[in-house]
């Protein structure tokens, strides 16, 4: 996905919770690391330690049902997306996704979504949820395809 004059132009916001999810996206360093960037997730060791030296915004967490968290985080997404202006969102979810991704496409951001590589079985709440709204819904396995009408399959990250 292009935007603006090239690749090396475009400003990323990587929005996902912790752990698996931030990991997903790290496996993706050889596409990024040139990028300019910024990180939104969750304020725990992991994070702290993974995304050393890389410009972040911690969101609030617990976000499984947690409406209060949903909606500070969605504060949150308006502050940091109005200041930081990203041309593209990704994640690989969870929770944290869904404000950035649909206030993210409101100022005109392209959101892509990755799925988790461990779901293919069934889907997941934020990949329902953000499906619609996704520029582009990357699937990680071709047993994904029957839950995401518009996913692509492009293999596994790993």
């Amino acid at each position: 996905m292009q935007v603006k004059g090239g690749n090396n132009e475009m400003k990323i916001c990587f929005v996902t919770s912790s752990g698996g999810h931030l990991t997903h996206l790290i496996q993706l360093k050889e596409w990024w690391k040139d990028k300019e960037r910024f990180w939104v997730t969750f304020d725990k060791e992991d994070s702290r330690s993974i995304l050393n030296g890389e410009r972040k915004y911690w969101c609030y967490f617990p976000t499984n049902r947690n409406i209060k968290n949903l909606i500070k985080n969605t504060f949150l997404s308006i502050k940091v997306l109005i200041k930081e202006k990203p041309d593209l969102i990704i994640s690989t979810g969870a929770a944290p996704a869904i404000p950035f991704f649909y206030i993210g496409k409101l100022l005109g951001a392209k959101v892509v979504y990755i799925e988790v590589y461990d779901r293919i079985d069934k889907p997941t709440i934020t990949g329902k949820i953000v499906h619609p709204i996704s520029d582009l819904f990357i699937l990680q396995w071709e047993e994904q395809k029957k839950f995401y009408s518009k996913g692509q399959v492009l293999g596994g990250i790993f």
